[in-house]
């Protein structure tokens, strides 16, 4: 009978760690539609309420790709959806893919793609695959392709949010206080 009891104790205790982050899960939801983003930290589940609210829903993407690209928020510097808001502030998704890749790409590409010319080689050195070859020799060729475009590459540093970040239009931004 003891046995039972701490299965039960076990079971009611799971089931509220379960409701607590469901709960936790709404609440970062709603933030994000209110805009409260400062208050908003990067999690999967988030992240992908904040990019279906800005670049639009995209049901190909599974699970794994938000958990992916949530650590890689981190590995860059981020804390929370405000510094994301600020570092994409001036650069339409839509054009950036389209420079890079003559067409509209998915969400999290097109996402990936902001990051990169609003961040520039900052987004190069700290990416999770930054030691691969590949990926530095392809993500400036990707670079090169936007400023033939005419989008003005950034240099956005969340650790620093002391930045010279570009605009669609060639113009510099005054760096953030």
């Amino acid at each position: 009978m003891a046995l039972a009891g701490l299965l039960e104790i076990a079971d009611r205790e799971f089931q509220a760690v379960q409701d607590e982050d469901e709960r936790l899960r709404q609440e970062a939801r709603r933030a994000v539609q209110q805009g409260e983003l400062a208050r908003v930290e990067i999690t999967p589940d988030a992240l992908k309420a904040y990019l279906d609210k800005k670049l639009g829903s995209d049901g190909r993407m599974t699970a794994f790709s938000y958990d992916y690209t949530a650590r890689l928020l981190y590995k860059l510097g981020f804390t929370n959806f405000e510094q994301i808001e600020e570092c994409m502030a001036n650069y339409d998704d839509d054009l950036v893919s389209k420079a890079v890749r003559g067409t509209r790409q998915g969400q999290l590409t097109r996402f990936e793609f902001q990051l990169l010319a609003s961040m520039g080689e900052i987004y190069i050195e700290r990416h999770l695959w930054a030691t691969e070859d590949w990926f530095v020799q392809g993500s400036r060729e990707h670079l090169q392709k936007m400023r033939q475009a005419g989008i003005q590459i950034g240099s956005y540093d969340p650790l620093k949010r002391n930045h010279i970040s570009g605009n669609m239009q060639g113009e510099k931004s005054q760096p953030a206080a």
